[in-house]
């Protein structure tokens, strides 16, 4: 019993890692407008779908003696997909320095690696899988004799194998040409490795297409970007000090004639807009006379003496 449920486990992994190629296709599809063939493997797989949708029944089947509801469903399948897919993306960033999927623009997301939206999807799907999927697959394979079962799930095997040792090789190139570019930015360092990816074969080829989105990721690109950061932080500040400094030494500069000139222009703009003939007191009119035979005084010596 226990190497026919592992026989139906390895089944249900090619299984569901096939219908989240057909998933990954059908939405780059609706995205780029042609088929893209998703995925690190060349094969129609991808396996981090399948792996969730094992450890779903195998942690969920566990758990069925203790507790079974959709709610625990839903939440174990939101928990385990979250963290294989932050985990794989972790792994893979710091094994080929590229990051596959970034959410970091996704509200609610976790270091860009998983968001919310993804999540609660997860935790559905899981759901989805175990009580509809799950019940009719192993319905089906009930018709199924265990020797083909068997011969089924050695040769999906032997044939996944077969296509990592090829993918390890195209990762291997693409890791390569990342640590060997001099560019400074990902969107260099991407063409450069689609330009070498081109001039391989087509399984080399079939890669540059499935991630049109990688964002290449190295130490030195980090550092230069940080350095970026910080140069325009200060450089930013010494503009504003810059333009302050300016204004301060402007106030300085400033003659003082021309400050009492302009005070004068000003003083006589603000009794022009308040005095008022027939309603001013006899004092206020007095004043008004004083200030216009003192501006008269003044004016004169201006026109006698125009650097006093």
């Amino acid at each position: 019993m226990a190497t026919e449920r592992l026989i139906n486990l390895i089944l249900l992994f090619f299984t569901y890692a096939f219908l989240g190629w057909c998933i990954e296709v059908t939405l780059k599809l609706f995205q780029f407008h042609r088929f893209i063939n998703r995925g690190f493997l060349t094969g129609p797989w991808l396996p981090i779908y399948g792996s969730g949708a094992a450890l779903i029944t195998v942690v969920i089947k566990g758990l069925a003696p203790l507790e079974f509801s959709v709610g625990t469903t839903f939440i174990v399948s939101f928990l385990l997909c979250g963290v294989l897919e932050y985990m794989t993306s972790y792994v893979l960033e710091k094994r080929f320095h590229a990051r596959w999927w970034d959410y970091s623009q996704k509200p609610m997301n976790l270091h860009g690696r998983v968001w919310i939206g993804n999540l609660i999807l997860f935790g559905l799907g899981g759901v989805v899988i175990v009580e509809l999927i799950n019940p009719l697959l192993l319905r089906l394979s009930e018709h199924v004799s265990l020797t083909v079962r068997e011969i089924m799930a050695l040769s999906l095997t032997t044939i996944f194998i077969a296509d990592n040792v090829m993918s390890h090789f195209v990762l291997k190139l693409v890791k390569t040409g990342v640590e060997s570019s001099q560019a400074d930015e990902t969107e260099a360092i991407s063409k450069e490795v689609r330009l070498l990816l081109s001039n391989r074969s087509v399984f080399y080829r079939r890669f540059a297409e499935a991630y049109p989105e990688v964002i290449f990721k190295t130490e030195r690109i980090t550092k230069r970007m940080e350095i970026r950061i910080e140069t325009e932080r200060l450089r930013q500040e010494a503009e504003e000090r810059v333009v302050q400094m300016r204004l301060e030494v402007a106030e300085n500069l400033e003659p003082t004639r021309s400050v009492k000139n302009e005070i004068i222009e000003k003083q006589d703009a603000l009794i022009g807009l308040l005095y008022r003939e027939e309603d001013a007191s006899p004092e206020i009119r007095k004043l008004k006379r004083e200030v216009e035979t003192k501006k008269a005084v003044l004016q004169k010596r201006r026109a006698r003496f125009p650097k006093l």
